[in-house]
């Protein structure tokens, strides 16, 4: 998906139709300035991170997060009335909560229960709702109208909420969460440094695509040939 990006930002640096950005100017200030919070705190606290501690238990932090996010798509597979995909997460939560040390190790992949992603945006999309203007969140990043209404939804379902009764504990968790995400993308991002890419409309490319194709449970999207209204990015084989 990357590299095919990578391409398409290289030969254009206008957005396609389905990528129009009618925020523009207020969504890359709100870039520059999460850019800016990344370099001056958010990437060196998650580069300490990686150095201290080793990969085992940077992998292992990822898994206790994902599953409590487990919580999450299992209720948004019920809204969206997916069953066989809501009896995946049941058994992830089950197996990875108990068998996995909360979480820590997950042993329900191996037991091919796969991961999969759902939330309220999805939801929502099932239901109809267009997805809006593409929208730079501060500090959050990439998303959408309907991605953001998502995402204050989310925060009553998700387990960070509910699950303590302390504020400090809960927000110390929220941002162990943010620093072990960003220490993931450190890779990612040393790999595309030297591309000579307008980045704005990179990550929003990026992050379009993958919610549509999230959305779609990774279906290919079918082209309506007669209207011309098919993105060649998103049919792309």
């Amino acid at each position: 998906m990357f590299a095919l990006l990578l391409a398409g930002c290289a030969s254009s640096h206008s957005p396609s139709r389905s990528d129009a950005d009618p925020l523009e100017s207020y969504n890359r200030a709100m870039f520059a300035f999460n850019e800016a919070a990344d370099r001056a705190v958010i990437k060196p606290v998650a580069q300490a991170y990686q150095t201290v501690l080793p990969d085992p238990v940077i992998a292992s932090v990822g898994h206790f997060f994902s599953n409590l996010n487990d919580v999450v798509v299992l209720a948004h597979d019920l809204l969206q009335f997916k069953l066989h995909q809501a009896a995946i997460a049941s058994g992830r939560i089950v197996f990875n909560t108990t068998f996995g040390l909360l979480g820590l190790f997950d042993v329900a992949s191996r037991m091919e229960l796969p991961k999969h992603y759902e939330d309220l945006g999805q939801t929502l999309a099932v239901w109809g709702v267009g997805e809006g203007p593409y929208l730079v969140l501060p500090l959050l990043g990439p998303s959408t109208l309907r991605d953001s209404f998502g995402l204050v939804g989310d925060s009553f379902i998700d387990p960070l909420t509910w699950g303590t009764d302390s504020e400090a504990a809960q927000w110390s968790l929220r941002g162990l969460d943010i620093i072990n995400r960003r220490a993931g993308l450190l890779r990612v991002e040393r790999a595309f440094a030297g591309a000579e890419i307008d980045p704005y409309e990179f990550r929003r490319s990026a992050y379009l695509q993958q919610r549509r194709s999230l959305v779609r449970d990774g279906e290919p999207l079918k082209p309506d040939f007669d209207s011309g209204d098919a993105d060649p990015a998103e049919t792309a084989p």
